[in-house]
């Protein structure tokens, strides 16, 4: 599994107050724990107002790169401003993201096709977000003409289909799961992603359907999640998971895990 740390972003409270208060320390320290907890890439969001976001942006960044060297995700729902970000890095990373709205992929596309940068593709385009497994896949199927005309490799994408609140979906997560398994059945070296704490939101004791998710997703094929890499119970479940799925051989990522200390501690 893929793992993207998820707590460097302005939507949360205490890291809002954070970069208010322009609190070096405590956005060092989520790169310092994340890193530790073994993500693939560090999510970094703003989320403040458009005319400071860049300068915002680089800020958090510089603050990560002092004390890790994991790749950045630079996530931001402006693609002009992930463009510019872009130069702030020291290595590649991950772009969260583009999808068929407006423009976004004519702006980064183009600026990655020729580098080692990865990129969250969304399934929504200018309608918003499909209702129904047909109309995410049409969407998929633009995004990975885009990807062709630029030369991406299905590799360096990571397809998120969008996971919504568990509460107000009719048929649960058997659409998600549907999208995901015929991806995966069209270009299996691309990723599958997303957040997992997004299909709890509104229910009670949100942790445990957020695992039970994760367990579902990755027996249909997600390989990379937008996580709280803290979360022991969570990390414990991801590791399980693809033990069971016959990902790890002999079990062995799970044990070295385990004692490295990622779960089953407290």
């Amino acid at each position: 599994m893929i793992l993207i740390g998820e707590k460097i972003n302005g939507a949360i409270p205490s890291v809002a107050k954070a970069i208010a208060a322009k609190d070096a320390d405590f956005i060092r320290n989520l790169a310092k724990v994340q890193s530790e907890a073994g993500v693939d890439f560090l999510d970094v969001c703003a989320s403040v107002d458009n005319d400071i976001e860049l300068e915002t942006l680089k800020w958090l960044i510089d603050l990560v790169q002092e004390v890790s060297d994991i790749p950045i995700s630079i996530d931001s729902p402006n693609a002009n401003v992930i463009a510019e970000a872009i130069k702030f890095c020291n290595k590649p990373g991950l772009i969260n993201s583009v999808s068929m709205e407006g423009n976004k992929v004519e702006v980064i596309f183009p600026i990655i096709a020729d580098t080692k940068w990865e990129c969250v593709a969304l399934l929504c385009d200018d309608t918003g977000i499909p209702q129904d497994t047909e109309k995410r896949l049409e969407v998929f199927g633009a995004l990975m003409a885009k990807a062709k005309q630029y030369n991406i490799a299905p590799s360096r994408l990571h397809i998120d289909p969008l996971v919504q609140m568990l509460c107000t979906s009719e048929d649960g997560i058997l659409a998600i799961m549907e999208v995901i398994k015929e991806i995966k059945a069209q270009y299996p070296k691309i990723h599958i992603t997303g957040g997992a704490s997004n299909i709890s939101f509104n229910l009670p004791i949100r942790r445990l359907v957020n695992q039970a998710f994760i367990v579902l997703a990755m027996g249909a094929g997600m390989d990379s999640a937008i996580v709280d890499p803290t979360k022991q119970d969570l990390m414990g479940m991801i590791f399980a998971t693809e033990a069971l799925l016959g990902q790890d051989e002999y079990c062995m990522e799970y044990i070295g895990a385990y004692r490295e200390g990622k779960f089953g501690q407290k």
